[in-house]
């Protein structure tokens, strides 16, 4: 994997710049829960701290912005990672989606670069894994607070990351269960939150209907974020699975305006950790897509939104 500093993993910078998640997604891993054994995976995989990482100090309360301090230039060859404050809360394990706050500062310069995940809808999780970003997070617990010293890469300057190991976000919605209105397709769910999806007797509606079957209580998604979510989708016509984050084994990571239009109708105006059942006819999938394999077909999709990122607003 391509060593890059973890604020281009998934964070906004302060230009208001959304900058390139890792692969665009996430970093792998079960969704469905880690087995015994892989924390200690992670802790193998973490960077040893140094000289760099060792002098970096920092003052404020977990889960608001540090201050920093460190001496520019920093002399940094390798990744470097020290842990000031050791957590109280749980060991990270593999798979887990981890919730974290991140500042970032130019080592060579001391310029701070940005900051996100302090706030709610400021950065997605990352799925950390012992060939990603367990080299960074390693088994940290929760509470923890992580210095990184970065060497610079590809033209881009050495940097000084500080991060704030937040929580773990479910691998699936955690929302109220609500009643779907009649007529919809009915939706059963396995242990770890994977849909499997009926379809009713009748003909396939003709306009996009969209029933919240979990009300989260997270942040509303708005036109354009980038959300983090798991679904699956079936054909109307035969009930068969076209597409499926849970059999990819992790979940997607896109933005709002870059799906269908069916799609995107049933992620904005939701509440992260809420789950969605919505049908697409062709005309809001993909009817305009000459001789595409899902053109004919009304979609059905069972999502399940776990995170969002709000993308600023144009000056």
């Amino acid at each position: 994997m391509r060593i890059r500093p973890l604020i281009a993993l998934s964070a906004v910078a302060l230009t208001g710049v959304l900058l390139a998640g890792c692969s665009g997604s996430t970093d792998g891993g079960s969704p469905s829960g880690s087995p015994s054994g892989v924390a200690a995976d992670l802790c193998g995989a973490a960077a040893p701290s140094g000289d760099a990482s060792d002098a970096v100090t920092t003052d404020g309360e977990l889960g608001t912005e540090p201050t920093v301090t460190f001496t520019s230039p920093a002399d940094i060859t390798e990744i470097e990672r020290t842990v000031t404050t050791e957590g109280t809360g749980d060991k990270i394990v593999n798979g887990d989606l981890v919730q974290y706050g991140i500042v970032a500062y130019d080592a060579e310069t001391g310029e701070k670069l940005g900051s996100a995940g302090y706030e709610a809808g400021t950065a997605l999780p990352l799925q950390v894994s012992a060939e990603g970003a367990g080299q960074f997070f390693g088994c940290a617990t929760i509470g923890s607070r992580i210095v990184l010293a970065l060497p610079g890469a590809e033209g881009a300057a050495a940097q000084i990351n500080v991060v704030d190991v937040l929580g773990i976000t479910p691998t699936a919605a955690w929302g109220t269960p609500q009643d779907a209105p009649a007529g919809f397709p009915s939706v059963e769910l396995a242990e770890n939150g994977a849909p499997t999806i009926t379809i009713p007797d009748g003909d396939a509606p003709t306009k996009v209907e969209i029933a919240t079957i979990k009300k989260g209580d997270g942040p509303t998604v708005a036109q354009g974020d980038s959300v983090l979510v798991q679904y699956t989708g079936v054909k109307w016509s035969d009930g068969s699975v076209f597409d499926s984050s849970w059999d990819r084994g992790a979940p997607a990571s896109f933005q709002t305006t870059g799906v269908v239009a069916g799609f995107q109708q049933a992620l904005e105006g939701q509440t992260v950790g809420s789950q969605v059942l919505v049908v697409i006819p062709p005309e809001f999938g993909y009817g305009a897509s000459e001789g595409h394999e899902l053109q004919k077909e009304t979609l059905v999709f069972v999502v399940d939104i776990l995170a969002t990122q709000h993308v600023p607003a144009a000056e």
